[in-house]
């Protein structure tokens, strides 16, 4: 299944020295998904995760650097 998509979604992140750095869970229709990283890269606009959640999805997700907020890009 692969769904292209820009959906706003939670992102729970360890929390570093730089904020949110990475995500380790994902709530998304009102379900908790634990993920882990599979790559990682960024844009001058976004920061880009590909991550494998716990219900054997791979998602990519990105956070804006200007606000913040996360999306939902891709759904595999």
């Amino acid at each position: 299944m692969k769904r292209e998509s820009f959906s706003e979604i939670r992102v729970f992140c360890y929390a570093g020295y730089r904020g949110d750095e990475e995500p380790r869970r994902l709530l998304i229709d009102d379900r908790k998904v634990k993920v882990e990283i599979l790559n990682r890269w960024t844009t001058p606009e976004h920061r880009y995760f590909k991550v494998l959640g716990d219900d054997c999805h791979i998602y990519t997700i990105r956070q804006n650097d200007r606000d913040s907020r996360w999306e939902l890009t891709l759904l595999h």
